[in-house]
């Protein structure tokens, strides 16, 4: 008999044994003492005490002992169990009726609270179970409460989780006891399930000499309760139970099978989570595999095919060009070139801002001067602009020089892209002072860009819908570098509509600190 159920039993019968001698105290109290007709309902009380602390056959052999008592001591002729008076008799047996009958009710009524009881508390632990893996962030994450929960909730002495790795090992995840050896008892318990309502049971797993657990561990009885969902075993849901506290009951059976089958249908959502995600990435780097190739295919071959086409008039011998054919022909192929050059340096660019690859080396310089031959460049791309300039009087600025010149380079290439010949381009600074920040922006008088498509221009491969850009549709590749780049000098970038009416794009970029703020931050 487990030690549990030894004590259960001695407890119920030294507390029916004091019931049972109180009652017959008091009804020879009663009866002798004070002359009192017929006290034998003393002994209901008896009965009633012993229903609330035992079991039904508790019950029964306290009733049957009342009436013994009760005939042994207070009915003549006395110490037999004979009755001379048939009235007696009819006492007798209605107190042992009646005994039975409140007994059982007692009994039924304690069962069905220690019932309220348990499932409470079995509801409860569910409850915060349930609570620890719905708002889990990985199901790997949350399973040291909830072992830990069930090692309260079960009364267990110690609970893990052990999960399958692919390999012939199981890979321990969660452990109330983490810095113990994880190694179990030879011998161990499983939970076989039944179906339908069935109850499940423990079944002993013979080992070794084929002893059962509780005569093979010196520690304590082993249980296991398979984690499974969707057809697999994802791993075991382990525990110890001291060997004096028996098995576990109904209501933590209960509790055991139904955490391991929450934990398993976690860890599935978890699998199909990541499943999802992972096609979920390979469906977009498809597509942006797909964007990059329709987009560079283009921008490539219509500087190639003008190369070519430049290139294979002034190599035909039967072609007599004149000096200014053979000049405006090697122009267009150094600007095609060129215009070759930057789209390959932006996917570069794009690519080790990705990374996180690029080299800042940040140093002061006044912004004028540092982007005076930026625009110097742009100007032949826009020749047919109106181009002004008004980069005076901000603080100097604390920047990669190499960076902010394709930052620059880039906006100009993307206004004189999309804006017609004759459009105003303002390029402006002015310093934001409570903020340490010089803003440079580029703004033109063009056509702009829907509110709907501004927070969407600095993506990769985006381009505005129903733009047009002339025989280049560009690569979508431009103003993603703009913000990357931004971004790796310390600032950033947005972009609004301009009071000239087109698009205007504002690059913040940290100003360079005093030298007297700069000793005080050494």
């Amino acid at each position: 008999m487990d030690t549990l159920r030894a004590r259960a039993l001695l407890r119920s019968t030294v507390i029916g044994v004091a019931a049972l001698g109180g009652a017959t105290a008091l009804v020879a109290l009663l009866q002798n003492g004070l002359s009192v007709p017929n006290p034998s309902a003393v002994y209901i009380l008896a009965v009633a005490v012993v229903a609330l602390v035992g079991g039904r056959v508790a019950v029964l052999l306290a009733a049957v002992a009342s009436f013994l008592l009760y005939d042994l001591f207070f009915v003549d002729p006395r110490f037999t169990f004979t009755a001379s008076d048939p009235g007696e008799w009819l006492n007798l047996v209605l107190l042992l009726a009646v005994g039975l009958l409140v007994g059982q009710m007692a009994a039924l009524l304690r069962i069905r609270q220690e019932t309220a009881v348990a499932r409470e508390r079995e509801a409860r632990a569910l409850f915060s179970v349930s609570r620890e893996l719905a708002t889990r962030t990985s199901t790997v994450e949350a399973l040291p409460r909830v072992v830990e929960i069930l090692r309260h909730e079960a009364r267990l002495s110690r609970a893990w989780i052990a999960l399958e790795d692919g390999g012939p090992r199981r890979r321990p995840v969660a452990d109330t006891d983490p810095g113990a050896p994880v190694a179990e008892p030879p011998g161990h318990r499983v939970l076989r399930r039944r179906p339908g309502d069935e109850p499940a049971e423990w079944v002993a797993v013979h080992t070794g000499l084929g002893l059962v657990p509780e005569r093979r561990s010196p520690t304590g009885v082993a249980y296991r309760v398979g984690i499974e969902a969707g057809g697999r075993t994802l791993g075991l849901l382990c525990a110890l139970r001291r060997r004096e506290d028996g098995r576990p009951d109904a209501t933590e059976t209960r509790l055991l099978a139904a955490v391991a089958d929450q934990v398993g249908q976690a860890l599935e959502q978890d699998r199909l989570a990541a499943a999802a995600r992972d096609a979920d990435i390979a469906r977009e780097s498809d597509a942006l595999k797909s964007a990059l190739l329709d987009s560079v295919s283009h921008d490539l071959r219509t500087p190639l095919a003008s190369i070519r086409a430049a290139a294979g008039s002034l190599m035909d011998e039967e072609v007599e060009l004149g000096i200014e054919d053979r000049r405006a022909a090697a122009k267009m192929i150094d600007g095609e070139a060129d215009h070759l050059n930057r789209v390959v340096t932006n996917l570069l660019d794009l690519s080790r801002v990705e990374a996180g690859g690029l080299r800042v080396e940040r140093e002061v310089y006044d912004l004028a001067d540092l982007l005076e031959p930026t625009l110097e460049r742009a100007r032949p791309r826009l020749t047919h602009h109106e181009l002004e300039v008004a980069l005076g009087g901000v603080p100097p600025v604390e920047v990669d020089a190499v960076l902010l010149d394709q930052v620059l380079a880039n906006l100009l290439e993307n206004v004189a892209k999309y804006t017609p010949p004759g459009t105003l381009v303002r390029v402006g600074a002015r310093d934001l002072a409570g903020e340490e920040l010089v803003r440079i922006t580029v703004e033109d008088a063009g056509p702009g860009a829907p509110d709907t498509a501004l927070p969407h221009l600095f993506e990769k491969f985006y381009r505005v819908p129903g733009r047009s850009a002339g025989s280049r549709s560009g690569t979508g590749v431009g103003l993603a570098v703009v913000r990357g780049l931004t971004e790796a000098l310390g600032g950033r970038v947005a972009a609004r509509r301009s009071q000239l009416g087109g698009l205007a794009v504002d690059v913040d970029v940290p100003a360079a600190r005093p030298p007297e703020e700069e000793e005080t931050a050494r």
